[in-house]
């Protein structure tokens, strides 16, 4: 009796049970891990039936907003008559106490995914075989069209296969240019010509009027050199859209400590010196004009992750989980030169291209916009700035206006204190190369647009 394809491959080739242990025993530790496995894998992916039903019962609670835990998948497990033996439940209680490594969970799910695939190839050499063999009389050329169509289909890469017919691309056209002439219209008629944004404010007029706002899938790419403001400009539009706005944001920490960034919030609010407040240098008037502006931050939509390390792989699966649980409009990451570096070989500038990759991908999955902060060389240069510009749907840059520039430029004079440039490297949408006038108070941590000279 010939040996099957099957019976020729050691275990090792076709599953790998410590793998899927490891998965479920993550998952049911970190709720990051949990989203990581559940957005790479399904139920058909485990080789063991056992390990199979519990990462079932994990999408389940999933589903239903439900942190799978232990005692939850055997709740669920329980009342579904899916863990029934006492065998079953050993098997989850071992399982959650001696596999859990989270830190590697995208090398554990690569692995049972690989698994899975090897074993789907398996079973297309087997039906090859058998179809070979009971359709003798068959065009050769038919069979293995056929067998390539089959593992085309085995092979191919999870993509959206969504595509655009001419009909489709003529009507888009059609309603696109309508819905414009119309928007038009209205502002013509009601807005009185001004122009209603797209998508978020970005907590300053004049730049409100040339990018329509920040629209979900935007990247916004803004770079400074340190201690010139990244941070407050950040924040200053987590004002504008979090507490302003009400709308609801994630602000990805990497280098202060939350206690710092509280009290940022309390100089941003009150509109009082920084370091007085640090210091508890304030009279009690300005003390409760401090905890009124923290009342206002209480109601409003800014959640912040201090998180020092960082990765490009834990801000999918921390936006994934806001999005989710918190529908996020906006996502701040201030700043991606902290985050790790994984591979030594990597140049920095190479690090960050890889990011900005990454973050512009998950701003278009996710619809919402992100913006990054980086930070920009002595001189006002940026290594592998030409590549992050390519990715970028809005680069800014913010620097001091130079001396020269308050004691010469005419169009300046006709502003009151300007000290700081927001320029527009990039606009994918309109208007670049234009340099915004603003007013940073260093002291009191706030921007706002430097206003016009009365005539």
């Amino acid at each position: 009796m010939p040996v099957s394809i099957r019976q020729q491959l050691s275990d090792e080739m076709m599953f790998d049970l410590e793998s899927e242990k490891r998965v479920l025993s993550s998952m049911l530790h970190s709720e990051e891990a949990c989203i990581e496995a559940q957005n790479s894998l399904t139920t058909a992916d485990f080789y063991s039936p056992k390990h199979a039903t519990i990462f079932e019962l994990t999408g389940i609670l999933f589903a239903r907003e439900i942190r799978p835990t232990y005692v939850e998948v055997l709740k669920e497990g329980h009342s579904l008559g899916l863990l029934k033996s006492t065998r079953d439940i050993e098997e989850l209680k071992h399982i959650v106490e001696h596999y859990i490594d989270d830190e590697n969970i995208k090398y554990w799910i690569k692995r049972v995914r690989d698994k899975a695939r090897v074993r789907k190839f398996v079973e297309f050499l087997k039906n090859s075989m058998e179809l070979l063999q009971s359709e003798s009389d068959q065009e050769v050329e038919q069979l293995l069209m056929e067998a390539e169509e089959k593992l085309t289909n085995l092979t191919a890469l999870e993509i959206d296969d969504r595509v655009d017919t001419p009909e489709d691309m003529a009507s888009l056209g059609y309603d696109e240019v309508e819905r414009r002439f119309l928007r038009y219209r209205e502002i013509q008629e009601v807005h009185k010509g001004v122009i209603p944004l797209d998508g978020l404010t970005t907590g300053f007029d004049s730049l409100n009027r040339i990018t329509l706002g920040y629209k979900p899938g935007d990247l916004i790419i803004l770079g400074a050199q340190t201690g010139h403001g990244k941070t407050a400009f950040a924040l200053h539009t987590a004002k504008a859209v979090a507490v302003d706005q009400g709308m609801n944001m994630l602000y990805l920490n990497t280098e202060m400590s939350r206690q710092q960034i509280a009290l940022r919030w309390g100089s941003i609010l009150s509109s009082i010196d920084h370091d007085r407040i640090r210091i508890g240098d304030i009279n009690e008037n300005e003390l409760s004009i401090i905890l009124n502006g923290y009342s206002r931050l209480r109601g409003s939509g800014f959640y912040s992750y201090p998180c020092p390390n960082l990765t490009p792989e834990k801000t999918i699966s921390i936006a994934r989980k806001f999005k989710t649980q918190k529908k996020i409009d906006l996502m701040i990451i201030d700043y991606i030169g902290r985050m790790e570096k994984h591979d030594p070989r990597l140049q920095e500038w190479q690090m960050l291209e890889q990011i900005v990759k990454t973050q512009k991908m998950l701003a278009q999955n996710l619809q919402v916009a992100v913006m990054c902060l980086v930070q920009l060389n002595p001189d006002g240069t940026l290594q592998g700035a030409k590549r992050m510009k390519n990715e970028s749907d809005l680069m800014l840059k913010l620097s001091p206006i130079p001396r020269e520039d308050l004691a010469e430029d005419e169009e300046l004079k006709k502003y009151v204190n300007p000290n700081y440039y927001i320029s527009i490297e990039k606009n994918r949408d309109g208007r670049s190369g234009v340099r915004i006038p603003i007013q940073f108070d260093l002291q009191k941590q706030t921007m706002k647009d430097a206003e016009r000279m009365a005539r």
